[in-house]
């Protein structure tokens, strides 16, 4: 068992994260996809705009399935890596992608896109959204919701007190669409079954999605994870539950 651990720790502490590709997870930890399938939406609204910003585009591999671009094709993202990888990846589609800073201001003029799309951003500054939105432009976006993978996180740092458990929640960040003066014209909200097979596949996801623990190393947790190998072992998978919820607005005419 314990030459297995070790095995499995260096494994997924040495692999490496850049981008925001997940296939390294395969047959170690499933996630159950959200009903409304977004790259197929996003491909959708592609097909009839003018003109797309693709924010926080991670490693481009979202916008990039999503089908032809139009005419006009721009994505934002903050991390070196993952924007080095999304110019390789997008700039060969017709798509320009910008390294910049994920808080305002865009560096884009008032009125530049007719679709602003984002796939799990961060942080979402409506205002500077609807500044860089045309007149009856569209943003539509797939967000992470509250308390998603807790069991996971709690598993790590103990119970989270209410205020973080509830952040994220679709409604405020319906309401901060309107306050930013757009319309909001659906939301879809879903919980979602996860599974990590492996004390592997959770060190891998920890490393990559750095916002669920953070500061997450191997060295800081090594005891906790022995725990849960050990538990994975008796019991089978860890169990945890994503949220997800999908948000588009319209700016009026």
């Amino acid at each position: 068992m314990d030459d297995e651990f070790d095995r499995l720790v260096a494994e997924a502490d040495a692999v490496s994260v850049e981008g925001w590709d997940f296939s390294w997870l395969d047959g170690r930890a499933t996630e159950q996809r959200p009903s409304w399938g977004y790259q197929k939406l996003l491909g959708e609204r592609l097909a009839r705009t003018d003109s797309v910003l693709d924010l926080e585009t991670g490693g481009g591999e979202v916008l990039a399935g999503a089908g032809p671009m139009p005419p006009v094709a721009a994505a934002t993202e903050s991390w070196p890596p993952n924007a080095a990888e999304a110019m390789r990846l997008l700039h060969p589609l017709g798509a320009v992608v910008v390294a910049c800073p994920a808080e305002p201001p865009l560096p884009f003029a008032d009125g530049s896109f007719s679709l602003v799309s984002s796939r799990h951003p961060v942080t979402v500054w409506w205002e500077e959204i609807a500044r860089v939105l045309r007149p009856g432009g569209t943003y539509f976006s797939q967000q992470v919701g509250p308390s998603s993978v807790f069991e996971l996180v709690e598993y790590f740092l103990g119970p989270q007190p209410e205020e973080v458990r509830r952040a994220r929640d679709p409604e405020d960040t319906a309401a901060a669409a309107r306050a930013a003066g757009l319309e909001v014209t659906d939301l879809r909200v879903e919980r979602l079954r996860t599974e990590f097979r492996d004390v592997g596949a959770v060190i891998y996801f920890l490393r990559k999605v750095i916002w669920m623990v953070p500061g997450f190393t191997v060295g800081q947790y090594r005891d906790r994870l022995r725990s849960l190998h050990e538990r994975i072992g008796r019991e089978g998978p860890f169990v945890a539950h994503t949220a997800r919820f999908l948000i588009e607005a319209r700016k009026p005419e």
